[in-house]
C-alpha cells in the first residue's frame, strides 16, 4: 500500500523527478561510478594489467602510508589548518554577516557587499601572486611598512612558522563575504514583527541579534558546521602547494599534497589511492559524530 501511495505521489509530480535527474545522473556518473577504482587501494596496480589483473595486497599500502614519517606531519598540518579555518573563518562570515544586516543604507550596504564578494572570484594563483608581492622580503609593502617602523624584514613565505596564518588569513580575507551571503539569505526569512516588538519592549541592537537574528539562522549555521567537519581532514591542494617551497614543507605538507606527488608525479597510483581512501573514511567518520552531536544537542541535522 504505501508503494502504491508513493508510485502515484511520483507520477503525479514528474515534472520534478525530471528536473532532479539531470543530478542524479550526475552524482552516479561522476561520484559514485569512479568508486570502482577504490580497489587499487588494496592492490599492486599496474597499468598493463588493469584494475581487474592487478595483484591483491591487502592493507599493504596503508601499513606503508602509517608507517612513514610523512603521516603525522601531513595529518598534523591538515588538521591544524582546517582547525585554524574553523575557529576563525567560519565564525567571521557569521559575524559579518549579523553586522551587514544591521546596516539600513542601501547604497552602503551593496558597495560594502563588492568589496567583500570580489575576492571570491581571484583564481588561486593570482593569490598566491599576490601574496608573493605584499609579502616579498625586499620589495614587498608588508615588509616595507615593519622595516618604516624600524623592525627587521620578515621573509614570511620562507619560514614555516608563519604558513599556516598567512594561508588561513588569506582564506578569510578571499572568503568571509562569499560565505556570508547563506546567512544573509537566511535573515531575510526572519519575521521584522519580532525585531518590531523588541524595540517596543527597549531591546537595544545587540540584543536583538543576540536573541532574534542569531537564533534563527542557527538551523543554517549548524548544517554548514556540519559540512565543515566533514571535510576536516581534507584541504584544496591548488593554493597549498603554490605557496609551497623547501623553506616551509614542514609547516605545508598535507594530505592532499602528498597524494599529488606520490600520485600523480611518482605515479604510485595504489599507494596514493589507499591514501585518499583513508583520507575520506576519516571525513566521513568526523561527519557521522558532528550529525549525531548535532541531534543530541537538539539542533539541525542532516539525516
Amino acid at each position: 500500500m504505501k508503494t502504491s501511495v508513493a508510485w502515484k505521489r511520483i507520477v503525479r509530480n514528474w515534472q520534478v523527478y525530471v528536473l532532479l535527474l539531470p543530478v542524479l545522473v550526475h552524482f552516479a556518473v561522476f561520484q559514485y561510478a569512479p568508486m570502482y577504482g577504490l580497489q587499487i587501494a588494496f592492490k599492486d596496480f599496474i597499468a598493463i594489467d588493469g584494475i581487474w589483473g592487478s595483484p591483491w595486497v591487502g592493507f599493504e599500502h596503508f601499513d606503508r602510508f602509517f608507517h612513514s614519517y610523512q603521516f603525522w606531519n601531513t595529518l598534523k598540518n591538515t588538521l591544524l589548518i582546517n582547525l585554524y579555518e574553523l575557529i576563525f573563518d567560519f565564525p567571521i562570515a557569521i559575524v559579518f554577516a549579523l553586522m551587514l544586516n544591521q546596516v539600513t543604507r542601501l547604497r552602503f550596504k551593496k558597495w560594502v557587499q563588492t568589496i567583500t564578494y570580489a575576492p571570491h572570484f581571484i583564481s588561486a594563483v593570482v593569490l598566491v601572486g599576490m601574496l608573493f608581492i605584499f609579502l616579498s622580503p625586499r620589495t614587498g609593502m608588508i615588509n616595507n611598512l615593519i622595516a618604516l617602523f624600524g623592525g627587521e624584514r620578515i621573509n614570511f613565505l620562507g619560514e614555516a612558522a608563519w604558513f599556516k596564518p598567512i594561508y588561513v588569513l588569506s582564506e578569510v580575507w578571499q572568503t568571509t563575504g562569499w560565505n556570508a551571503i547563506i546567512y544573509l539569505a537566511a535573515l531575510t526569512a526572519v519575521d521584522p514583527q519580532h525585531h518590531e516588538a523588541a524595540i517596543v519592549d527597549g531591546a537595544s541592537k545587540l540584543q536583538r541579534v543576540r536573541h532574534i537574528d542569531l537564533p534563527s539562522i542557527m538551523p543554517v549555521i549548524m548544517i554548514l558546521l556540519i559540512l565543515k567537519v566533514g571535510h576536516f581532514a581534507s584541504l584544496g591542494f591548488q593554493k597549498v602547494l603554490l605557496m609551497q617551497n623547501t623553506l616551509n614543507i614542514d609547516s605545508s605538507e598535507v594530505v592532499q599534497t602528498y597524494v599529488y606527488k606520490t600520485g600523480l608525479l611518482g605515479t604510485q597510483f595504489s599507494y596514493s589511492a589507499a591514501i585518499g581512501l583513508f583520507d575520506n573514511v576519516i571525513n566521513f567518520v568526523l561527519l557521522i559524530l558532528m550529525n549525531q552531536l548535532a541531534k543530541r544537542l537538539k539542533q539541525q541535522s542532516l539525516f
